[in-house]
């Protein structure tokens, strides 16, 4: 029993020092030199190691979900051989433009002769405007007239745009002259606007789609003389743009929402 007790006091600090590196991670890990010399060398020890994974907790996982990857930012000039960037965000942002230009004429509250001005007739021409086809003007605060006289045989086209302009306008005709009745400002007449501007938005967002398809066909064209690596970051910095301008479409829709609801 003494005998026992001797040995296991000579090998309790070697088996201590065993038992702590199999708890240690992997980084912390080193050689340990002995002391001693045999042969004129020094001797290294490499402890056995159990190495430790660190698994993600739910916490940490959740707290990842949602954050945005990183940013593309490439120099303009530096690719403007391969494609022009500068370009296609003019495009993209003529697209943004072009909504808010519709939503200024189209969609107020108070219907106004210029919410007219580009509603679109279908002529045996082609399609015009109602304003270079007709006289729009304001009789009252309840009543705007259109005049075709200029052109009366588009008269029948004019009254079916106005109709179908999804304004809630149902115009009146007398000859050449086309009535159109002010709608009252209801909350149905307010959810309609509402959902015109949704259905316009959407519709700018189909033309960014078309900015961005082409933009990236065009890309891929220059595969041949550039490599895989600079066409694959450059149509991610095309995506972003586009990315960016539906996240502004997306802005000015809640905004003018919020508008026409009060």
């Amino acid at each position: 029993m003494a005998l026992g007790l001797k040995c296991f006091r000579l090998i309790h600090p070697a088996f201590c020092s065993y038992f702590a590196s199999l708890t240690r991670p992997v980084s912390e890990i080193t050689m340990k030199t002995v002391s001693g010399r045999q042969h004129d060398h020094r001797q290294y020890v490499v402890f056995p190691v159990v190495p430790i994974r660190h698994f993600a907790t739910k916490k940490a996982k959740a707290k990842g979900k949602g954050h945005s990857q990183t940013r593309v930012n490439i120099n303009i000039a530096l690719v403007e051989d391969i494609i022009n960037l500068e370009e296609v965000d003019e495009e993209m942002k003529s697209v943004m433009e072009a909504l808010k230009e519709n939503f200024n004429k189209t969609l107020n509250i108070r219907t106004s002769p210029g919410s007219l001005d580009h509603i679109t007739v279908v002529t045996a021409d082609g399609k015009l405007a109602l304003n270079q086809i007709g006289q729009i003007s304001m009789k009252s605060p309840q009543l705007i007239l259109v005049n075709m006289a200029s052109f009366p045989e588009c008269t029948a086209a004019a009254i079916k745009a106005i109709r179908e302009s999804g304004m809630n306008l149902n115009p009146e005709v007398e000859g050449t002259l086309i009535r159109v009745p002010i709608p009252k400002v209801t909350r149905e007449h307010r959810e309609m606007l509402v959902k015109l501007a949704k259905q316009n938005t959407n519709k700018a967002k189909d033309s960014l789609r078309r900015v961005r398809t082409d933009a990236i066909n065009k890309l891929k064209k220059s595969k041949d003389k550039t490599s895989e690596d600079t066409v694959r970051l450059i149509e991610k910095q095309i995506s972003q743009m586009a990315d960016d301008t539906v996240a502004e479409l997306d802005r000015y829709l809640v905004v003018k929402t919020k508008e026409l609801l009060g």
